[in-house]
């Protein structure tokens, strides 16, 4: 006897060490009511309708008062029915649950309580360790004496994780069924309840099938809790249970991270949740998806080509679509906005611009020859010279001489100028082949800079987000209206819409004449094959196309006038089969007609000291 109680005391005095010791090392308890996971993003279209979200979707804080009594009793029944008796660790639920497991001969219940539960999500890592366990025990203790059980269980309901990147149950009453806690009925709030075992398992946007068998569970654990009658069970039960959950466009992915790297610059440190409004056109946005994917699906293999991207601007500059590449989940490089790559031919309007300018015209004529700098001289892609040509016709058939004469004459700085005043910012070098868009840019930038030719000839910044809100409906952040600046005179625009025009229907991008829209456009390839592009528009969308390799191989003799153009047609008939959102430019849209104003081409004139 005498030596079971030396023995007693000194496991006595190891327990409280090591109860001392873990107490030491418990971390922080004193910002409780500050803790809140990292800020989620919820994506709108044009219209405000849901298009995605990224990272965690924490709910606005929702009291016990706000929700309905079948969701509390089905968390409790489910979670922790001997929740208001225990002091935060159940000792005889723990037994039940060893009982349980091992009569099962498997894990099928946890002897955790709600408190410890909480405990756990709020201060303590996922690692099983006796650390964390020891831990986890005491400040369950620490809770009870601090707060009420309402209020254990109030801080539990609006932290604890819900699948789907959902935190709290208002942000999961949002995702899975669009509506507000208080208006959740039975069968909603038995599926919240069922998610606190396994959100990931359970959550229906991974397995609806799974996640309606989990509700039955929910439903019958009220029934043997007493909190429901069979006969309510049975009637809960005989409904199809109704999910609002949809899966983030593929496609839109890609945009999604274009958006968030600007976030910061816009609204600072993120206070919370947000709710971004975007430009994007959620059904042109599947069109682009849609066809990109289908185009590589088709010719990938044939005419050995591995990526591509889509970008669609109404003429004020908004993105409607954006398409980074072939597959987000295997490449997250978006070719978009990221990729530089030699535009080729379509770079040519800018030099033809510059030259119109110097009051050149469409009839203007010039000799397609060869032409000598030092060693490099520029060679037709045909491999032939046509001798005298228009400029209509020399822009119709992409003819590199008549384009590097023509930088010459009008000025190679002149000419880079010009790309820089309609939005091209990448480096471009002053060197002769400058004029066949060896230069390095980006789909982003090429279809922005194409812009003003569909406006009316005022530049635009291609922009995404329209207004940023907190989940609670406060505006941080909504886009200005901002003047336009005039970049193309109106003779210059009405003659570049012309030819322009002309190339599309009648010259190298031909494969691009659409069905029903006047449009116009222009083909790009670089050399040996590397790239192929179409950059066109019509008076609701500027469009730009690309397709390459990532590595930088030849495809198989893809031209811009080919794969791009056809692609090109596909997109834009089906996208203006249905309205598109209204283009935002102060401009006439039609890219056909000329904008008669006395007042822009006054203040044009004055521009070059006419």
């Amino acid at each position: 006897m005498y030596w079971l109680m030396v023995l007693g005391l000194w496991a006595g005095i190891a327990v409280s060490g090591m109860l001392g010791y873990y107490a030491y090392t418990l971390p922080d308890t004193g910002n409780l009511a500050k803790e809140r996971i990292t800020a989620g993003v919820n994506f709108l279209g044009f219209d405000e309708t849901p298009i995605g979200s990224r990272g965690a979707t924490v709910g606005e804080p929702v009291t016990l008062r706000e929700a309905p009594p079948h969701l509390l009793q089905a968390v409790i029944a489910t979670e922790d029915r001997r929740f208001y008796e225990h002091m935060g660790v159940d000792p005889f639920g723990l037994m039940r649950a060893i009982w349980a497991n091992v009569r099962a001969g498997r894990l099928v219940q946890g002897g955790s309580t709600i408190t410890q539960q909480l405990a756990k999500n709020v201060f303590l890592t996922p690692e099983r360790s006796l650390q964390r366990k020891v831990q986890e025990f005491l400040l369950a203790l620490w809770l009870e004496q601090q707060f009420s059980k309402d209020e254990i269980l109030t801080l539990y309901l609006n932290r604890v994780y819900l699948g789907s990147g959902t935190y709290g149950i208002s942000a999961a009453s949002r995702k899975y069924f669009g509506k507000k806690v208080g208006a959740l009925d039975l069968r909603e709030a038995a599926l919240l309840a069922g998610l606190l075992k396994a959100p990931s398992r359970y959550s229906p946007s991974n397995d609806a099938e799974l996640s309606q068998v989990r509700v039955a569970q929910v439903i019958e654990n009220m029934v043997e809790a007493g909190f429901l009658t069979r006969a309510k069970a049975d009637a809960a039960l005989a409904r199809p249970l109704q999910f609002t959950v949809q899966a983030d466009a593929e496609g839109s992915q890609y945009f999604f991270d274009w958006i968030i790297e600007q976030l910061p610059d816009l609204i600072g440190r993120p206070p919370g949740d947000l709710i971004v409004r975007t430009s994007i056109d959620p059904r042109v946005q599947a069109v682009a998806d849609r066809t990109l994917r289908m185009a590589l699906e088709r010719d990938s293999e044939r005419l050995r080509v591995s990526q591509g991207a889509l970008l669609a601007l109404s003429p004020g500059g908004a993105v409607r679509a954006m398409a980074g590449g072939r597959d987000y989940s295997k490449s997250q490089f978006n070719r978009a906005t990221q990729a530089r790559r030699q535009p080729g031919s379509a770079f040519k309007p800018f030099v033809y611009l510059a030259a119109l300018e110097q009051g050149m015209s469409p009839d203007t004529v010039m000799r397609d020859s060869p032409v000598i700098f030092g060693k490099w001289s520029p060679r037709n892609f045909e491999k032939e010279f046509r001798g005298e040509v228009s400029l209509r016709e020399a822009l119709r058939h992409s003819i590199n001489t008549v384009a590097v004469k023509l930088s010459e004459a009008a000025g190679r700085y002149r000419v880079i100028e010009t790309a820089r005043r309609l939005g091209i910012t990448s480096d471009l070098t002053p060197t002769p082949s400058v004029a066949l868009g060896v230069s390095e840019v980006t789909l982003l930038e090429l279809t922005g800079a194409f812009a003003p030719f569909a406006n009316g000839g005022a530049r635009i910044t291609p922009y995404g987000i329209l207004e940023v809100r907190t989940a609670s409906g406060r505006l941080l952040y909504q886009r200005p209206d901002t003047a336009a600046f005039q970049v193309i005179g109106p003779r210059e625009y009405d003659l570049m819409n012309d030819m322009l025009a002309d190339a599309l229907n009648n010259g190298t991008g031909s494969k691009a004449r659409l069905n029903h829209y006047p449009a116009a456009g222009k083909t790009g390839t670089s050399q040996d094959y590397r790239d192929g592009w179409f950059i066109g528009y019509t008076s609701q969308l500027v469009t730009g196309i690309w397709f390459g390799n990532d590595n930088g191989a030849s495809m198989k003799a893809v031209t811009g006038g080919g794969l791009p153009a056809r692609t090109w047609k596909v997109f834009m008939d089906e996208a203006l089969a249905a309205p598109v959102a209204a283009p935002a430019s102060p401009f006439s849209p039609n890219p056909i007609i000329k904008p008669v104003e006395d007042l822009v081409s006054r203040f044009w004139n004055a521009l070059r000291g006419n």
